[in-house]
């Protein structure tokens, strides 16, 4: 099944700049061969369910073996089955309609 999600991966206990953190997952979700479009509050991702759900499970692993001691994550799942949609089809229906 494919998904596109909403994430957001809050480091806890590392201090105010959390953004090594998110280059970090950044590179587990490239590696994955994920399409990803990272936005100021979090990463949009999309691909195949178990895919994305694996590096989510991986960038908590690789967050905790650097040092991180607490992750908050916050997910939006979205899927169709009445056809595929991209992150792009989405967007760009919204912009047809301004």
């Amino acid at each position: 099944m494919k998904v596109i999600v909403d994430v957001a991966i809050i480091p806890l206990g590392v201090g105010l700049s959390l953004s090594k953190y998110v280059a970090e997952c950044e590179k587990i979700f490239k590696f994955a061969g994920l399409k990803t479009t990272l936005h100021a509050n979090g990463t949009n991702i999309e691909g195949d369910w178990d895919d994305v759900f694996n590096a989510l499970k991986k960038c908590h692993e690789h967050l905790h073996q650097i040092g991180v001691p607490r992750i908050s994550t916050n997910i939006r799942i979205g899927t169709r089955t009445d056809r595929e949609q991209t992150m792009e089809d989405k967007i760009k229906s919204v912009e047809e309609k301004l």
